[in-house]
């Protein structure tokens, strides 16, 4: 399997032609009567080595943040309490005390190690598995221990350093520790380009900015809607940020593309779980028939948000909660023995329906938008030129 990347990457190289990747391209849209953008490539494997050398890095990685938790365990240990106090004993409330504080330092230290150790270590590894050898899995497994292993290594540092903070402090260094995986995603970025990466950094900004809002106002003095509402604001910032990323590369053959790929699918969960959840539906709990057609309601906006932009990212995050609200609707019309076998039978034959026709229905949704607006979107298949391939 070739990507839009690996193409663009010949083109550069000189091993294939512009003109010959362009009527390829123009090639595979006859063929599958659906442009090649439409499809949404998402590579992740190429091989089954993809796989071997991805649970080697686990492995690895694994192994080297356990060892920065033992580390961490031989410097800040914990009182054998129990030798102290013998089988009889009854220890003092300062003991207690004492004993906690040191079991919280040293749960803050080992997770600063542990992230420090999986940070350095997931670096080298990224110069030869992604810059190198250029794998797909393998270098989102990296990117993501990067990225996640500097947020902890900042996290466990501040929380060993304010273990006597309150809920404000707590939330500043959740803030820091977001904002500082955000700059490890930018620096990844700049040397390996991996798709993903902007998306992790972006999330971090976000952490930030929800994290520095609840430190503001207090998280004592904060309701469980009022996170939703932040949620769901973040959720849009990044749906509008993917959305530009998307216009910059309407035909989808640069690299710009897959980065908007995965900021969708960071901000498709940020709205549609807040949207759901003030519905009433994500308790577990019935959620009524009024707020059950409210969520097939919210769903089929979603979906024609999905075919505007041309990306399913929100079909897929919503799946849940519709499958829940139809489940719900057909028990409380009778079909209780078969109202799982409806959902499914419902969701499934309108999920494949529209995988089906996708285009034409997304030519009709988009043939009664502006003419301005179309000229952002995605192309179809009567639309989308041929074109030489750019970087």
């Amino acid at each position: 399997m070739y990507s839009e990347d690996d193409i663009n990457a010949a083109v550069d190289a000189g091993a294939l032609s512009a003109d010959a990747a362009a009527s390829f391209r123009a090639y595979m849209t006859r063929v599958r009567n659906l442009p090649r953008g439409s499809e949404e490539d998402f590579r992740l494997i190429d091989s089954f080595n993809d796989i071997f050398v991805a649970i080697g890095i686990v492995i690895l990685l694994v192994a080297v943040g356990a060892i920065g938790q033992a580390i961490a365990g031989a410097i800040v240990p914990v009182p054998n309490y129990s030798e102290i106090w013998g089988n009889n004993a009854y220890p003092s409330q300062a003991e207690i005390d004492a004993y906690y504080a040191a079991r919280e330092l040293q749960d803050s230290v080992q997770m600063a190690l542990a992230g420090l150790f999986v940070a350095i270590a997931a670096w080298p590894l990224s110069e030869f598995f992604t810059r190198k050898r250029r794998m797909a899995l393998p270098s989102i497994l990296l990117l993501l221990a990067f990225v996640g292993g500097a947020f902890f290594a900042v996290l466990g540092t501040g929380t060993a350093l304010a273990l006597d903070g309150n809920d404000r402090i707590g939330a500043l260094m959740v803030s820091f520790a977001a904002l500082i995986g955000a700059g490890a995603a930018f620096l990844h970025w700049r040397r390996f380009m991996v798709p993903i990466t902007i998306a992790a950094g972006v999330a971090g900004v976000a952490g930030t900015v929800i994290a520095l809002i609840l430190a503001a106002i207090g998280p004592d003095n904060i309701e469980e809607n009022v996170v939703y509402a932040l949620v769901f604001v973040a959720g849009l910032a990044v749906f509008a940020f993917a959305m530009r990323w998307d216009i910059s590369d309407r035909e989808r053959t640069t690299r710009r593309s897959d980065v908007a790929f995965w900021l969708h699918l960071l901000a498709a969960p940020m709205i549609a779980h807040p949207v759901f959840a003030l519905l009433g539906v994500t308790g577990g709990d019935n959620p009524g028939i009024g707020a059950a057609f409210g969520v097939l309601a919210v769903y089929v906006v979603f979906g024609l948000l999905a075919l505007i932009v041309d990306r399913r990212a929100l079909l897929v995050s919503a799946l849940a909660y519709v499958l829940f609200a139809l489940t719900f609707l057909f028990q409380e019309f009778g079909a209780v023995e078969l109202n799982f076998a409806l959902t499914a039978l419902v969701i499934g034959s309108a999920l494949l329906s529209l995988s089906a026709f996708w285009q034409p229905i997304r030519r009709s949704v988009v043939g009664v938008l502006p003419k301005d607006l179309q000229a952002k979107l995605p192309t179809t298949v009567e639309t989308a030129p041929a074109r030489t391939a750019t970087g």
